[in-house]
């Protein structure tokens, strides 16, 4: 039998949350969140300080003794709440790239995310009510584990801590007031991102991994991670070349074809829409879509 994508055995899923009006963290297990003890939560008060402080064993042994809470009832958060840098890759498929009519490049195209266009899993994602071009975009990201600078492409997949979902959603008359993206990929909270971080070691294989996007229930676009035209440890090695990377810093790498603004005609998400981006073992993230007042 072909070896499984996702070591089930020794699964290690993290996820944030809020409970009794709290933020909070823990080890995912079946139905239930391991949370670790109020001393660890004191000396690592994030997912983002366990990860720099190469921590994720204790985290693991800490939780496995302490107290479980059902998953039913929380409130999810963003695995990384505050990561220093949110950097995202655009056309980084085939598919995509032939969508939308543009050349091939030599080099990633990248633009950044700011920290408040964040969200979760099962949260509302406010459609600005001036714009009726809002767009999904499913993707995998991937969340640094061990900072460092001109990192070679050999040793890429050492300084990764995990994976996760990310719907890159995109307000596309904003996108393309100029030949920047800033402005269409940066208004708050469109950015979800989770459900949960599923660590590096757990994944045999990331780029036999499937992505799908759903609207409604429909598939939107459906593609393998093979398929990246940059791969991970490119990405790594070319980002790090011009800027640090720090743990808990987040690269979305990239969305596949099949966008909204480029099917014929072109079809938009609406007030209750409803979005899903899974990827094969990392989990389905789920979010409503809603009109901002």
């Amino acid at each position: 039998m072909p070896e499984p994508l996702i070591n089930q055995e020794k699964e290690l899923k993290l996820a944030a949350f809020r409970h009794d009006g709290s933020t909070a963290y823990g080890v995912i297990q079946g139905d239930q969140v391991l949370v670790p003890p109020p001393g660890f939560l004191q000396r690592h008060p994030d997912i983002r300080s366990v990860l720099a402080a190469q921590a994720l064993q204790a985290l693991q042994e800490s939780a496995s003794a302490s107290s479980s809470l059902p998953l039913s009832g929380l409130q999810w958060e963003p695995v990384i709440a505050q990561p220093n840098k949110i950097i995202c890759v655009g056309l980084n498929y085939k598919t995509h790239v032939a969508e939308t009519k543009r050349a091939d490049s030599e080099y990633p195209s990248l633009f950044l995310r700011f920290v408040d266009t964040l969200t979760a899993h099962e949260t509302d994602v406010p459609r600005p009510s001036f714009s009726d071009r809002f767009d999904w975009e499913g993707e995998l990201a991937l969340v640094i584990g061990k900072g460092g600078r001109d990192i070679p492409k050999e040793n890429a997949f050492e300084h990764i801590a995990g994976y996760a979902c990310f719907n890159d959603i995109s307000v596309r008359d904003w996108q393309r007031h100029t030949h920047q993206f800033t402005p269409g990929k940066n208004f708050p909270g469109t950015a979800p991102f989770g459900p949960f971080l599923v660590t590096r070691d757990e994944v045999a294989d990331v780029q036999a991994l499937g992505l799908e996007t759903r609207v409604n229930g429909q598939v939107m676009q459906k593609a393998s991670i093979a398929d990246l035209i940059f791969d991970i440890p490119t990405l790594i090695a070319y980002i790090s070349r011009f800027t640090p990377l720090s743990p808990g810093d987040v690269i979305a790498t990239g969305t596949p074809g099949g966008v909204g603004d480029r099917r014929e005609p072109p079809l938009y998400m609406k007030d209750g829409d409803v979005v899903e981006v899974e990827i094969t073992g990392l989990g389905v993230l789920r979010n409503r879509i809603v009109t901002a007042a």
